[in-house]
């Protein structure tokens, strides 16, 4: 199986810095795309940014300028540095992985998501 880890996180002041990362473990052939998804209190999940195995990026446009995305192959792992907080930006963060892997002798694949982190920008 496959396991997408979150860390970071947390309470910040409006104006303030976070650091999300993620760790992709498990049955692994390939990962394809890797980003971030959020959730705000009564609305649906949305992407926040996205990046390819090639690091080709798409940014939601409340992303643009503030937020990074940044990915190490080698190690499974992407990071979304944000910086610029605001209130709006609240909500849970998802870590989304496309991964390929072996099921049943095809390779197929799979979409994965992580636990959730909880970011809230609040003076």
């Amino acid at each position: 199986q496959v396991q997408l880890v979150e860390s970071g996180g947390g309470l910040v002041q409006p104006g303030g810095s976070l650091r999300l990362s993620c760790a992709a473990s498990g049955d692994i052939f390939r990962i394809n795309d890797m980003g971030w998804y959020r959730e705000a209190p009564g609305k649906q999940r949305e992407l926040v940014v996205r990046i390819n195995s090639g690091g080709s990026t798409r940014y939601s446009d409340s992303a643009k300028g503030r937020f990074t995305i940044s990915r190490d192959n080698a190690k499974n792992t992407v990071t979304l540095q944000m910086n610029s907080l605001k209130p709006e930006d609240t909500a849970v963060y998802y870590c989304y992985a496309g991964i390929s892997r072996w099921s049943s002798g095809i390779l197929a694949q799979f979409q994965y998501w992580g636990q959730g982190t909880q970011v809230t920008v609040s003076a």
